[in-house]
């Protein structure tokens, strides 16, 4: 009976010991998990804006999110004629004209996810967007659009970002809004699970 108790207790205080051990890497698998899960992203906000209102969007997005703000600058400019400037923009567009950047970003790479601004222009993104595109690599990465337009909406803007945007995760449910209206943004950037 003593040899059967003394078998037992030991059996008993293995059992627990294993237990321990399994209960402690457990809660290491699960803090090392839950750690990962916990990195926020690293967020860029970039946008074109021409007459200030891409640029407040841009501005009340970077407000909620805490990403970096960046402005797309490029050579050139518009005649202060609003007739002249958007015969000139319709022009640039038909011809595919891409503006040297004269803004850069020097660490594109450490970005994961990155909002892409654009006014909507004769239906689609400007070419200062268009070169933002074609000279910075974001494949790989989350690209979330947001347009604001003068009456026209959405229209192609969005498909023609994605076109030119190889190999980036585009988001499915961009933001679109008249002018300098915030109108809906705050809700939408809380959805997008960031």
């Amino acid at each position: 009976m003593k040899k059967f108790k003394s078998a037992l207790l030991k059996t008993i205080t293995m059992a627990c010991c294993s237990l321990f051990v399994l209960h402690n890497a457990k809660a290491q698998s699960i803090e090392e998990v839950e750690g990962t899960e916990m990195k926020s992203p690293k967020i860029l906000i970039a946008y074109y804006s021409y007459s200030g209102n891409t640029e407040q969007v841009a501005q009340a997005i970077q407000k909620q999110t805490g990403g970096d703000l960046f402005k797309i600058t490029t050579e050139g400019t518009y005649p202060e004629d609003y007739h002249q400037m958007t015969t000139q923009a319709k022009k640039e567009i038909l011809q595919g004209y891409r503006p040297k950047l004269t803004s850069k970003i020097d660490n594109i790479a450490d970005y994961d996810v990155i909002f892409l601004g654009s006014p909507n222009w004769w239906g689609t993104i400007t070419p200062q967007v268009s070169s933002f595109l074609q000279n910075y690599d974001l494949s790989g990465k989350k690209v979330i659009p947001f347009v604001t337009h003068g009456g026209g909406g959405q229209q192609n803007t969005i498909t023609d970002m994605a076109a030119q945007c190889k190999g980036c995760l585009m988001e499915p449910n961009p933001w679109t809004g008249y002018g300098n209206s915030m109108s809906g943004l705050s809700d939408w950037i809380d959805n997008l699970g960031l």
